[in-house]
């Protein structure tokens, strides 16, 4: 079973992967950076969210490893 931090950090990396291709995304398609970051930041707190319960909630689904 995953520990909870290693769910958190694998998430952060994530995110901050995210993070940035949304910023550049963003800009490309606005031209705005302060619209571009704002979209950005607002799509990594949503899926730094969803992606942390969604793992803690596979953590504890034995189905499919190697003790389910």
């Amino acid at each position: 079973m995953e520990r909870p931090k290693r769910t958190l950090v694998k998430a952060v990396i994530w995110n901050l992967i995210g993070l940035v291709t949304m910023g550049v995304v963003g800009l490309a398609m606005t031209g705005s950076a302060t619209v571009s970051g704002a979209m950005a930041l607002i799509n990594t707190a949503i899926g730094l969210s969803v992606y942390v319960i969604y793992e803690r909630v596979w953590a504890r689904i034995r189905w499919g490893t190697a003790r389910g």
